[in-house]
């Protein structure tokens, strides 16, 4: 067992005296580098040369502490001593040599051999750096109280530049002990960093069996995606917690430091690769307008915002009915605009300043289905493109509370597309979901009913040759929204499980919020009207594969009929209400690629207007009447395709 001796009264003691060791042993060292060099040149323990420049001993010491003092040798950290510190010592020492060696002269004392005072300067810098480099690691013995034993072990993946500064981070910090590197390179093999041994990839099994590794740690930042989801997929068999260090651009950009570690993010696990935006594309419909955001304070509108805000808009109103959610998402977009625009007027400040107009935020409390109120809002603010993301998402909720989810949903998005068009916008975006293909529940039913709104606006809008682009885009589950069983599933494994899944052969389409977005914002840019976007969700993910690879790569394993001595289960609870074990994208067969190749384009047949308006005028009263029956029954004759399972479907 390593034995670790602490003093926790060290970080107590006042500076000035803190530094009255490094004095005194400066004070022994400087004489005793003096007598040394003429030992090691003349191989005499007294030799008569010596006896005859005894003047060195004191001058040496004379000219060497305040040199030393002055230079700054005795304001450094202890703790933090590394090569550049030596580099400082050994030119104090070159300059503290010629300063000797020209008093000599000046006072014309005897010299001695020339090559002594190369001596005298290689030990002056050997012992006083010897001394700092020992005190620093005694030093860093007393940085944690925790003993030697109890340390975390982990095993960095990768011994490289990153891997290298993680592990000085890491020994800074005393918490964790690193028990090897691993690394693909075969160079790197069998060689130490830092004293630890770099071995290959396929002695981790080895290491795990040994019980000698808690964690490992993911440092090549600069992995390709594909590289390291093959890697990942090798990891997480092993039931090792896997963390891992920031992205080059987090580190270069100092919004993040190389020791922050973090789980490794589920779009790694999914293996989806994201398609880099057009810029050109992304700000077309923004650039220079006032924007309005519905939902704002949801997790789609919160994320529409953030990036709205990027793309220079003249105005950006955020419309939302939750004070809480509006306070938040209007808190972090004025900091974020405050920053921004700091750093342009620094930039711009002699080439242009006065070359952009200052962004406005407007936060609005307010209910998106009061018609009259979001008209007198565009008028105000001179909207011009209007992104309705406000709607109530989550299914089991929605199917509890049909009228309430109805009645928001649908004559929501009436009101706000009726009052874009009375206010002649030039584009309205309705966020749609892939839950509104072949619904079977009330919440998919409903945005459906939203998009066949908007269908008729379009070709409204077609037949009188001009007026309001209105377009909507469709898409499956953001990871990390409020509803994602991505959040749910990280609380269940932190908590030791159970893991709930609905059934073993439920699948989802998984994208990240800022993709999603990015994806929103270039889609609505290519609107003509009427159109319905498509997102490319890549490949439908089953959730209990997804629930088997978190616990796997939080270190944890699953426990199932194969591994009944497991850490934690996966539990099956089957269907909800109104829940489809595979969601699709599109109603007819066929769509058409865009210009962006994780964009597609369909047009889908709509009700005649006549009718529609009809079917939502008898939905409005049976919703008035709190007839929640004949609602559905409405709801079912506008969306013939919808078809409600589970109990609550059958009790209908």
């Amino acid at each position: 067992m390593a034995l670790s001796f602490r003093w926790p009264f060290i970080g107590r003691i006042p500076l000035m005296l803190r530094r009255l060791p490094l004095l005194l042993a400066d004070v022994l060292l400087l004489p005793l580098a003096v007598w040394l060099s003429f030992l090691l040149r003349l191989a005499e323990p007294w030799p008569p040369q010596l006896q005859a420049s005894l003047w060195l001993f004191p001058t040496v010491l004379v000219i060497g502490l305040p040199l030393y003092s002055l230079s700054g040798q005795y304001r450094g950290l202890a703790r933090y001593v590394g090569s550049a510190a030596l580099y400082q010592l050994a030119a104090r020492n070159a300059l503290l040599v010629l300063l000797v060696a020209f008093a000599g002269l000046q006072l014309q004392q005897p010299a001695p051999p020339r090559s002594s005072w190369v001596l005298l300067w290689i030990l002056l810098t050997v012992l006083t750096g010897g001394v700092r480099f020992a005190l620093r690691d005694l030093l860093l013995g007393q940085a944690q109280p925790q003993p030697i034993g109890r340390r975390q072990r982990v095993v960095i993946y990768g011994a490289g530049a990153a891997g290298a500064q993680l592990a000085a981070a890491l020994r800074l910090g005393q918490r964790t002990r690193i028990a090897a590197f691993l690394d693909d390179d075969r160079g790197l093999w069998h060689r130490t960093l830092y004293g630890v041994p770099v071995l290959p990839p396929a002695r981790l099994p080895r290491l795990l069996r040994g019980r000698r590794v808690d964690q490992l740690i993911l440092s090549i930042p600069s992995l390709a995606p594909r590289e390291r989801r093959r890697l990942l997929a090798v990891l997480q068999g092993y039931g090792l917690p896997v963390l891992q260090v920031p992205s080059v651009e987090e580190i270069a950009s100092g919004r993040a430091r190389i020791d922050t570690l973090r789980p490794v993010p589920i779009e790694d696990i999914l293996g989806r690769e994201s398609v880099h935006p057009d810029p050109a594309l992304l700000a077309a419909a923004i650039a220079g307008r006032c924007v309005l955001v519905s939902g704002a304070g949801g997790s789609i509108g919160a994320e529409l915002c953030r990036q709205i805000l990027r793309l220079g808009p003249t105005r950006l109103v955020l419309l939302e009915r939750s004070e809480y959610a509006l306070y938040t998402i209007s808190q972090e977009l004025e900091h974020a605009a405050t920053t921004a625009s700091t750093a342009t007027a620094t930039a711009t400040a002699i080439a242009a300043p006065a070359s952009a107009a200052p962004l406005h935020l407007v936060s609005c409390l307010g209910d998106v289905a009061d018609q009259p109120f979001v008209e007198r809002l565009l008028r105000r603010h001179g909207v011009q493109v209007f992104f309705h993301a406000a709607a109530y998402k989550h299914v089991p909720l929605v199917e509890a509370n049909v009228a309430a989810g109805l009645a928001n949903n649908v004559f929501g998005t009436r009101s706000a597309l009726a009052a874009a068009l009375a206010c002649g916008l030039e584009r309205f975006t309705l966020i749609s979901t892939d839950k509104a293909v072949r619904p079977t529940n009330a919440m998919g039913a409903s945005k459906r009913v939203c998009e066949l709104l908007v269908q008729n606006a379009a070709a409204a809008a077609a037949e009188g040759q001009g007026g309001t682009i209105c377009s909507m885009v469709r898409f499956g589950n953001v990871l990390g929204s409020s509803g994602s069983v991505v959040p749910l599933f990280r609380r269940q494994i932190a908590a030791g499980g159970p893991l709930t899944v609905t059934h073993p052969e439920i699948t989802r389409f998984f994208m990240t919020i800022p993709e999603a977005v990015q994806l929103v914002l270039q889609a609505s840019a290519m609107a003509s009207g009427g159109e319905v976007f498509l997102l490319d969700m890549g490949e439908p993910v089953r959730i209990a594969d997804l629930a088997r690879q978190m616990i796997q790569l939080s270190g944890a394993s699953v426990r199932d009929a194969a591994n009944p001595d497991g850490d934690i289960e996966i539990h099956y609870t089957g269907l909800r209400p109104g829940e489809k074990l595979h969601e699709e994208l599109l109603l007819a067969a066929a769509s058409d690629p865009t210009a962006h190749p994780l964009i597609r384009r369909a047009r889908e047949a709509a009700l005649p207007p006549e009718l529609l308006s009809v079917l939502l005028a008898d939905l409005e009263a049976a919703l008035a009447g709190g007839d929640e029956a004949g609602a559905l029954a409405v709801l079912r004759r506008l969306v013939p395709d919808y078809r409600p399972t589970g109990s609550a479907g059958q009790s209908r």
